[in-house]
């Protein structure tokens, strides 16, 4: 498991006083990346049509390029607003393969200040049951400091 302490703090450090979001989306995928050998994927999902997801910043093999808000873990997480822990990706009804190493995926809806969904951060695992409600609550907090000001 990561050091969120650590996370949250470079991630703060990192992203101080910007405000462009594919910016603030490329360090953020990066960082979390690099943080943890659980973490296969890492990326966002931004929303740039009404109900379309189109691939963003992100770290690991290619993923889908775009994504409906009625399909899969990522839709269900922009559609729903709520975040999205999956231990198990083949018994998520829908769910889309982009990578067919993935297992388990931990997706969190990503809010702008006013409380709109303006993406979603997608993170893959290799590994069965991968993500604990910690790792959800950790991001949820560390995308909260970031994007709730924007």
């Amino acid at each position: 498991m990561p050091d969120y302490k650590l996370l949250s703090k470079t991630i703060q450090s990192l992203t101080d006083g910007e405000d462009d979001a594919v910016a603030l989306m490329a360090t953020i995928a990066c960082e979390v990346h690099h943080s943890d050998p659980r973490f296969d994927w890492t990326g966002f999902y931004r929303v740039t049509a009404p109900q379309m997801l189109k691939i963003g910043p992100y770290q690991g093999g290619h993923g889908c390029l775009q994504i409906p808000f009625s399909r899969g873990v990522c839709g269900a997480a922009a559609r729903t607003g709520d975040v999205q822990l999956v231990a198990d990706v083949e018994a998520f009804e829908g769910h889309i393969a982009c990578a067919s190493s993935t297992r388990s995926e931990l997706v969190l809806p990503v809010f702008d200040r006013s409380g709109d969904v303006i993406a979603v951060f997608d993170i893959d695992s290799d590994q069965p049951d991968a993500f604990t409600q910690e790792d959800a609550d950790q991001m949820a907090a560390i995308l909260k400091a970031v994007f709730g000001q924007l």
